[in-house]
Order: C-alpha cells, then sequence, then structure tokens
C-alpha cells in the first residue's frame, strides 16, 4: 500500500513550522538579506520550540525525528527564508556524522547538552582545493599519546563562527586515501582554532559561512568520532540523511518563488487583460506547478527510504539535483514574469533568485549528484527504481 498522507503529528510539525515562518522569519528576512546580520534571536526561538536538532535520540532528551518528520518543518522554515533556514538548519548537518558514529559515551558528553541548552555547531569538511573531492583534503591529525594534533584548514563552513563545536574531518594516514580519513568532535573554542571573517555571499546572506584555520590543536582520543579510518564513510553516510532535507529545502524557495509569480501575473495587465492569461506566462507557471510537486516526492520518497531501513543514496541525489536544478529555473523564470520589477532588488524574486544558486553547490554539486546517479546505473543498480 502507497500512503501519501501525513500523520496528525506530521501535520502538527507542518503548522508549527508555517506558524514560526509567519511570524518569526518573514518580518525579518529582508533585513537580515541587506544586512547580512546573523539571526541569532531567530534561531534561540527556533530552538524554544523545537525547531532544532531534530535527531538527537530520546534516551539523550531528543525529539528523535523521522526524516520524513524533518522534510515537512524543512521546506517551511526555507520557504520564509533560506539564508535563516540554513542558519537553523546546520546543527543537523553537523550532528549526522557523530549520530551515525559516535559512541554513547560521546553523545552523552557532547550532544546530550544540546537539548538543555541552546548550542550551535559546524560540519567542518570542505578546504580551499578540496571541495566536490572530500577524498583530497589535506587537514592532518596525528596520534601524539592520548591526543591526535590537528592542522590544516577548511572553506566555506557554515556556522563556523558561531558554533561551540564543530565535527572536523582529517587525514589521519594520508597514504591510504579516503580510508585514511577520520572524523572528530572539537571545541571550537580550543587553542589554534582560527575563525576566518564572515565571507559575502552572493545569496543566503545572513548564514555565517567562514574559514577555519587548525594549528596545533590538540584533541582527545576520546572526541574521536568512531574508528580511525571510518571519517569518510561516516560523512558520506551523514549525507544520506541531510541531501533530501537540502532538496527539500529547495522546493521551499522554489514554491515562494511560484507564489509570487502567480500573484502578480493575475494583477499585472497588459493588452487589457492579466499576463496570467497569456499562454507564455501560464505556461511557465504550470510548468513550475509540475517540477515542484515532483520535486516534493522525490524528497519525501528519499526521506521515507530511510526511515525504514532502505539505504537511500541513489534517490537521495536524484532529489538534490533535480530540485537544485529546478528552483534555480524557477526562480529565475519568476524574475522573468516580473519584468523588469523582477531584477529589482524591492521585489522578492530578487532576493529568492540569489538564494538560490547555493542549492546547485552545497552538500554536492548537481553535477556530483550525476556522477553518483550514473554510477549507479553504470553497475546496474537504481534503474529499476527503489529495490524495497
Amino acid at each position: 500500500m502507497i500512503d501519501f498522507s501525513l500523520t496528525d503529528e506530521q501535520k502538527a510539525l507542518r503548522d508549527m513550522a508555517r506558524d514560526f515562518a509567519k511570524n518569526e522569519m518573514i518580518p525579518k528576512a529582508e533585513h537580515h538579506d541587506q544586512t547580512g546580520e546573523y539571526p541569532m534571536d531567530i534561531l534561540k526561538k527556533a530552538w524554544s520550540v523545537g525547531l532544532m536538532n531534530l535527531h538527537i535520540p530520546a534516551r539523550f532528551g531528543g525529539p528523535e525525528m523521522a526524516d520524513l518528520d524533518e522534510i515537512v518543518i524543512v521546506e517551511e522554515i526555507n520557504a520564509a527564508c533560506s539564508g535563516m533556514a540554513t542558519a537553523i538548519l546546520a546543527n543537523n548537518l553537523a550532528l549526522a556524522p557523530v549520530l551515525v558514529g559516535s559512541s554513547d559515551e560521546l553523545l552523552k558528553k557532547w550532544i546530550e547538552p544540546m537539548t538543555t541548552e541552546f548550542k550551535l555547531a559546524a560540519y567542518a569538511v570542505t578546504e580551499p582545493g578540496a571541495g566536490s573531492d572530500v577524498a583530497s583534503i589535506r587537514t592532518t591529525a596525528k596520534r601524539v599519546g592520548d591526543e591526535y594534533i590537528i592542522n590544516g584548514s577548511k572553506m566555506w563552513i557554515t556556522n563556523a563562527g558561531v558554533s561551540d563545536w564543530m565535527f572536523v574531518l582529517t587525514k589521519t594516514d594520508p597514504t591510504a586515501g579516503h580510508k585514511g580519513m577520520t572524523g572528530f568532535i572539537l571545541d571550537s573554542k580550543s587553542a589554534g582554532v582560527i575563525i576566518g571573517k564572515k565571507e559575502k555571499n552572493m545569496g543566503q546572506r545572513c548564514s555565517d559561512t567562514r574559514g577555519v584555520t587548525f594549528e596545533e590543536v590538540k584533541v582527545h582520543k576520546s572526541q574521536r568520532v568512531g574508528k580511525e579510518g571510518d571519517g569518510f564513510k561516516i560523512a558520506m553516510a551523514a549525507f544520506d540523511h541531510t541531501r533530501p532535507a537540502v532538496a527539500i529545502g529547495a522546493v521551499g524557495v522554489a514554491r515562494t518563488a511560484m507564489e509570487h509569480a502567480i500573484r502578480y501575473a493575475n494583477t499585472r495587465n497588459a493588452f487589457g487583460k492579466p499576463i496570467s492569461a497569456n499562454q507564455g506566462v501560464s505556461f511557465m507557471l504550470a510548468e513550475m506547478a509540475r517540477d515542484i510537486e515532483a520535486g516534493r516526492l522525490l524528497c519525501w520518497q528519499a526521506a521515507w527510504m530511510m526511515d525504514h531501513g532502505y539505504k537511500n543514496t541513489y534517490q537521495a541525489s536524484i532529489a538534490k539535483a533535480f530540485c537544485a536544478d529546478m528552483c534555480v529555473r524557477i526562480c529565475t523564470d519568476a524574475v522573468q514574469v516580473f519584468g523588469g520589477y523582477g531584477y529589482n532588488a524591492e521585489y522578492p524574486v530578487e532576493k529568492l533568485m540569489r538564494d538560490s544558486k547555493i542549492f546547485q553547490i552545497y552538500e554536492g554539486t548537481s553535477q556530483i549528484q550525476r556522477v553518483i546517479i550514473s554510477k549507479f546505473l553504470n553497475d546496474g543498480k537504481g534503474i529499476e527504481g527503489p529495490n524495497l
């Protein structure tokens, strides 16, 4: 039996997130976009109402939400402002590899406090010379007695400037390729951790994105996530959880762009009638709706599979690639519907178009998703649909 209905609990989560987006995020979105100011007050409110740290297990005081529960929330807050949403959801990304690979002792020490106190985390994997090619990272962790000494640098790390701790991926054996990589939980205030300046990005301007340098940073062996050499596997396994959420974020942005385009097309007159009456515009709107519906279903499928114990890497990559490309196209088309007004910063679709581009880049570019998808196809997997 296939059932596309949400449970009463999921509907309540959606409504809570929608109300939060409407009352807390939308009124301040323009301010944070124009100033680049980090939305700390918004995040604290999001934490207080239960919109952060969604997957912390119940035994550690967390909500232990399913991936599909998260999907329902993430669409709504991205529909309000994806810059704020990225800041809110950065904890989920940082938590993902820790929840996948950590012992209960590590979770109790570092993760349980996040349920009783507002704390922020960062996922520190990308480097200046290693973005899509994660196996090429150069940050090292050298074992010295009961400690590791970390040296290297990371780039484009969300929440780096405000984080309490980071998940840091290193190389403990530089000769072993991806099998020589190890992850750690690292206190962001540790001696030798140097946080760079806030980057000025094209979109999602209020998100805190920075470089991080590690100079002789000491980390106790108890802060290692999993075994030595398991870092790449753990970091990549986390993406099976997080990529559907990124993809549904793109759906949320695209949905808002479409709603603005529909309202404008129904009120803007040309040649004696609303421009929505012209086939050239009405077909653009119809295609927006078509692709948003398709994208949402791809995200729901990928999340549902993870929740039910199925390997979803193939479906997560399809959702991420489709939704990211779809979001950029719909936001661009929304600007086109608005015409000259759409190109102006006083109208909402200009921001959405800027914000949309990053979905094709972070958490695996659209090209990398195609590499993953094609590998499944070349291996004879995936083409017949989910192996359920």
